[in-house]
């Protein structure tokens, strides 16, 4: 059988607060964009007796044998939402590793949305955000693609129609352990997002947002304060904002033109580092 291609997109965090912390988990509440840029993922049926998952591209290297594809394969083999049938899994990783931009989770999402508009496995919502949150915790943000908020109260908002924003994106030539940024949280911020709307998304609400991880991995990684400075000093962004646990950093225009030459203007100071200009969708 010849293979289908889906794209599964990056996902950058707007702002995100840490409200609080469970006995395992902390929690989050963010506001959540997805950028054009993607990760290109191939699915065939195989007449096999075990599946095969390959992982190609730029950013293929030290993936960990444990990553979000095969483990959630295995979660839907053991509840037997997928026992027929075998699939061969090529992924063109274009999202850096340890970035911030959730690339493993969204592939993960990605093809749980394939099975499931395929009609290769049947399932109700209920057990389809289980299955999301015990493969990852972004998964279930990428399920729908789309302007989101997350709430300090686990409840997703989707908005769409939003006004499309431009983004340098930038990471260093190193990345940020998830579990380690978040083992190192001492504060805990009030809730601002448990009555979502439209106008979260707006330039003039966002640039007084924050991202409580940025602090800390700064901290970590004092060279990342030079690029934000950096990138703050560029073509005039309307600020600039760690994604998610980093390493990458975002800036955000209101113009693909200020966008292009900021690109041009990093390139030319950081020529070793990888950055893409992108936009929301």
């Amino acid at each position: 059988m010849s293979f289908r291609e889906i794209r599964s997109y990056a996902k950058i965090n707007l702002a995100l607060n840490i409200t609080g912390k469970t006995s395992f988990l902390h929690k989050i509440e963010s506001i959540v964009a997805f950028i054009s840029l993607h990760d290109k993922i191939s699915i065939r049926t195989i007449k096999s007796s075990h599946h095969k998952i390959l992982f190609v591209g730029k950013f293929s290297k030290n993936i960990s044998k444990n990553n979000t594809v095969l483990k959630l394969i295995k979660i839907l083999e053991k509840k037997k939402l997928l026992t027929k049938q075998k699939f061969e899994i090529k992924i063109n990783k274009k999202i850096p590793h340890k970035s911030g931009l959730a690339g493993g989770s969204m592939n993960a999402a990605s093809i749980l949305n394939y099975f499931i508009k395929r009609n290769i496995i049947k399932i109700n919502t209920k057990d389809l955000l289980k299955i999301s949150k015990e493969v990852g915790s972004d998964v279930a943000l990428g399920l729908n693609p789309t302007n989101t908020i997350l709430t300090s109260k686990n409840r997703l908002k989707r908005f769409k129609n939003c006004k499309k924003i431009y983004t340098l994106i930038v990471k260093p030539n190193f990345g940020c352990s998830t579990k380690d940024i978040y083992s190192k949280v001492r504060k805990f911020n009030k809730s601002k997002f448990n009555s979502p709307s439209k106008k979260m998304f707006n330039f003039d609400y966002l640039k007084k947002m924050n991202n409580s991880l940025e602090p800390i991995v700064l901290s970590k990684h004092p060279k990342l304060k030079l690029i934000k400075y950096f990138l703050e000093n560029l073509s005039k962004p309307v600020f600039v904002r760690m994604t998610g646990s980093g390493s990458a950093l975002v800036a955000y225009f209101r113009s693909k033109k200020k966008c292009n030459i900021a690109k041009r203007q990093f390139v030319k100071k950081y020529k070793n580092y990888w950055c893409i200009a992108s936009k929301t969708i």
